[in-house]
């Protein structure tokens, strides 16, 4: 167990350490700060007012490109989920899952992790509103739904131990 525990905290210290840099650093490797603010902005444009276009990456950094996404009660939702990576869907898988109002996420994301042959979605699970298929680097996937009643939902990545980093807020108005 002590080893799992080393095991666990070497892998959550890379990851820290890889997050860290100055701005410069990541601009070489062609990825801009700016940039990416102002992708967010383009990505969720509407083609029109019953639809909500949703572009949402995951990288190998295990983040998401935005925390919090807002849509209106009852509108066509379709999400798109990009992989910008470039790692295996074995080793750096991500999904989109859209859980229910007041379902435990970190009850639902144990769960999840046991459940490779489901695409780490719990079998017979009712939390899930919607959610994508896992994608590795390169990969894109896309789902349609419709936004749930007005309230405040969370959204993670139910690949395993992803969703302590890659989370956020479905906000519907």
């Amino acid at each position: 167990m002590k080893i799992i525990k080393i095991q666990l905290l070497a892998f959550f210290a890379s990851v820290l350490l890889f997050n860290c840099g100055n701005k410069e650093e990541k601009k070489q490797e062609g990825f801009s700060y700016e940039k990416a603010n102002t992708q967010k902005e383009a990505e969720t444009k509407k083609v029109d007012d019953n639809v909500a276009n949703i572009v949402l990456t995951g990288n190998d950094m295990m983040q998401f490109s935005t925390k919090e996404i807002k849509v209106k009660a009852g509108q066509k939702v379709r999400l798109t989920l990009r992989h910008i990576g470039k790692l295996d869907v074995n080793i750096m898988g991500h999904n989109f899952v859209l859980l229910k109002k007041d379902v435990d996420l970190v009850a639902f994301a144990a769960a999840a992790a046991t459940q490779k042959d489901n695409k780490y979605i719990p079998q017979g699970t009712q939390d899930v509103i919607a959610h994508t298929d896992i994608i590795g680097g390169g990969q894109v996937t896309t789902i349609e739904f419709d936004a749930p009643e007005v309230g405040t939902y969370e959204y993670l990545c139910s690949f395993p131990a992803h969703y302590a980093m890659m989370r956020g807020q479905f906000i519907v108005e």
